[in-house]
């Protein structure tokens, strides 16, 4: 038979209201990092011009 562990449930009881919340910003923080580093990175791409057709000469 498991036992319960009464300290373990109120560790959880007391430290979730504070954990669950801070997880969450953090992960919506780090989430919108990294979401604005694809759409700079994917900027960039579409940005910087690289031509492979070599009919079209560059303007001096």
């Amino acid at each position: 038979m498991r036992t319960i562990r009464l300290y373990m449930i109120l560790q959880w009881v007391l430290f979730l209201p504070i954990l669950l919340p801070l997880c969450m910003v953090f992960g919506a923080l780090r989430g919108a990092v990294l979401m604005a580093e694809r759409v700079i990175d994917q900027m960039s791409i579409d940005i910087s011009y690289k031509s492979t057709d070599t009919s079209v000469q560059p303007e001096a």
